[in-house]
């Protein structure tokens, strides 16, 4: 078990939504703040090989969450930016972990990283039996090899790289684009904004039949520190929480908690993207006892309050 504690932790994307929660997660292990290192994009470009090495100077642990990112609509609009950038950013910052004797690199990978149909729930063995969804493919393949870096550089080297696979995230703080959001925040801001308008009618993409499994940003970020203190292995690990959820009924939840009574309508000319995801998470448990205890729906309700309390 690391003593977290003595160690200078870099957190890259600290600054960003999930990365927020591990910088406070670290903190709540007792990780003094000037210890913690979490650089912005404007202080840092980690695309840029000379700011990798910048970057992992005097560090002892790498927390990798940077990273370029967005819903499935961003992910069919940028298929190039996201398979470049998020490469580019997670070799060449190991690379220079590696380089500078670093102790241990935690790369924050993502379930895109599965393919399109995968037995539920996904168990971390599935990750290589079939193609990736081609909407996420990009994003997914990049993670990828950030996985099979950290895993060829710990049997070449002995590089002590572990890489977990969240699923998706949510929570307060979390960025409200419309289209270009990731699921729940995308929603929220739909519906809220449907309600505020007076709306008879918000339309939301597909068929609403998908289902996906959503963690509380806050549990997750607990998970990471979890896992950083304690596991040592190369086999990837899931962090999610259980629960599969259809993307009709999140909508339908989404609408009830906000008090918007109108119409769905789904968009069928618009993709689906992956038909289900549900993770199995018993690894995580066993090998560093990490559960999520946020209820689904709780945490929907804080994520709302946060948004139109913060929006403007």
């Amino acid at each position: 078990m690391v003593d977290l504690k003595t160690k200078k932790i870099l957190v890259t994307g600290g600054r960003g939504f999930f990365g927020s929660y591990v910088v406070e997660a670290l903190q709540t292990h007792e990780v003094p703040p000037a210890q913690i290192s979490a650089p912005s994009f404007s202080e840092l470009n980690l695309i840029q090989w000379e700011d990798c090495v910048k970057a992992v100077k005097s560090i002892d642990i790498v927390i990798h969450l940077a990273a370029a990112v967005g819903g499935i609509g961003a992910n069919k609009a940028h298929p190039g930016k996201f398979v470049y950038e998020n490469a580019m950013m997670g070799l060449q910052l190991m690379e220079a972990a590696r380089q500078a004797g670093v102790e241990k690199f935690v790369a924050i990978g993502t379930v895109c990283e599965y393919p399109k149909v995968t037995p539920v729930p996904f168990k971390e063995e599935d990750l290589w039996n079939g193609p990736l969804d081609e909407n996420t493919g990009p994003y997914g393949h990049a993670k990828r090899l950030v996985l099979i870096q950290g895993q060829g550089y710990r049997r070449e080297y002995g590089f002590n790289a572990i890489h977990l696979l969240p699923t998706n995230l949510y929570g307060p703080r979390d960025h409200f684009e419309g289209d270009n959001s990731h699921v729940i925040p995308g929603l929220i801001k739909k519906v809220v904004d449907a309600k505020e308008s007076g709306a008879s009618y918000i339309e939301a993409w597909g068929t609403g039949k998908p289902s996906r499994e959503f963690i509380y940003a806050e549990d997750a970020a607990q998970g990471v520190v979890r896992a950083t203190e304690r596991y040592d292995k190369p086999e990837p690990v899931n962090l999610g929480s259980g629960e599969e959820t259809s993307i009709n009924t999140l909508l339908e939840t989404i609408c009830r908690l906000v008090g918007f009574g109108g119409e769905i309508r789904w968009d069928t000319a618009k993709p689906d993207g992956q038909p289900r995801r549900s993770l199995d998470v018993s690894r995580a448990e066993q090998e560093f006892g990490f559960k999520a205890t946020t209820q689904f729906e709780e945490g929907l309700k804080r994520t709302i309050d946060w948004y139109i309390a913060n929006r403007t």
